[in-house]
């Protein structure tokens, strides 16, 4: 198994790799830069050596390309994604941190609840085939699934936000609240949260519910789930140790790409309730062309749904021996 560990961490290292190179090279191979832009937008005569000044700042100079390359993986390894042109002088790992705070707040527990409600749902129903659960829920949550993002925001937002008036309209807390840990903020975070994080849910759970379903379908008519039945093993222990256990590795692997791409947020969630997450950092960047923004995202990103593909292997591995051999 240690073997199996460190072959895939030597792919994913590899891969890893390969997106700093990516990411490091793309912004040198577009037309401009981002000093010329925020030149632009300081003064329309900046002299030469201003821009110059901006340039070297941003990481960009006349240097060659591999030590370029050199400065650019050294301040990487410090934490150093370089500054901000639309929030500038903010550092560009700062601007992201900040919005990684209620993206994974939102985003992260609404990916989380809807992994686990889906496939609890969806194991009970092929358990109980044919049962009301498993002829109800699997057409009303596919009908909801098949609304985009946006359109189940907006409709909860005229609803529950301007037609009720049960939730607030915008952003991540109100205006008059300063961020402090008190139970009055976290109560305010929670009700700003509530209604997006509702929508994303209800747009996933359905996928998460019919994928298990499926799965256990097929778990449920092997000969490992007929043994374990001959047993007398009691139905609960055979329902979520024998078939659960097997049926939910496909889940498992969509729900590490899933998490690796919360990161990136719930881009037109995020507009629709003007919510200060990645989604709507990186609309933003694309908006004002603040290219080491973009960078830093796309490299966060990047890195992160590397990341929760290795943990979900260490998982699959932990859950099903088969795959512990080198292939």
């Amino acid at each position: 198994m240690i073997r199996a560990i460190l072959t895939r961490l030597g792919f994913y290292a590899l891969a890893a790799w390969a997106a700093l190179t990516l990411n490091f090279l793309l912004p040198r191979l577009m037309p401009g830069d981002p000093a010329s832009v925020m030149a632009g937008r300081l003064s329309a005569s900046a002299s030469p050596e201003a821009i110059a000044a901006l340039r070297e700042t941003f990481g960009d100079s006349d240097r060659p390309l591999h030590r370029q390359y050199g400065a650019y993986l050294g301040e990487l390894a410090q934490g150093d994604l370089g500054r901000s042109t639309s929030q500038y002088p903010a550092r560009v790992s700062d601007v992201i941190a900040t919005g990684l705070v209620w993206t994974l707040g939102l985003g992260g527990v609404a990916l989380v609840l809807s992994f686990v409600l889906g496939t609890g749902l969806g194991a009970l129903a092929a358990w109980r085939r044919s049962g009301w659960l498993d002829s109800i829920l699997p057409p009303v949550l596919a009908l909801s699934g098949a609304f985009p993002y946006f359109f189940l925001a907006m409709l909860a937002l005229h609803v529950f936000g301007f037609t009720l008036g049960w939730a607030p309209l915008r952003h991540a807390y109100c205006d008059h609240r300063t961020p402090a840990w008190s139970a009055a903020f976290i109560v305010d975070v929670v009700q700003h949260a509530f209604l997006p994080a509702l929508t994303i849910i209800a747009a996933t759970v359905g996928g998460w519910l019919l994928s298990m379903r499926n799965a256990m379908i097929g778990v449920l008519g092997t000969e490992q789930i007929t043994l374990a039945r001959a047993k007398g093993l009691p139905a609960g222990r055979v329902l979520w140790a024998y078939a659960a256990r097997n049926a939910i590795l496909p889940n498992l692997t969509s729900f590490g790409m899933a998490l690796g791409f919360v990161l990136g947020g719930s881009l037109l969630t995020e507009i629709v309730f003007s919510y200060p997450g990645t989604g709507y950092l990186l609309i933003q960047a694309v908006r004002t062309q603040d290219y080491p923004l973009m960078q830093g995202l796309f490299l966060a990103i990047t890195l992160a749904v590397l990341a929760a593909n290795f943990l979900v292997d260490l998982a699959t591995m932990a859950l099903d021996p088969r795959t512990r051999t080198d292939a």
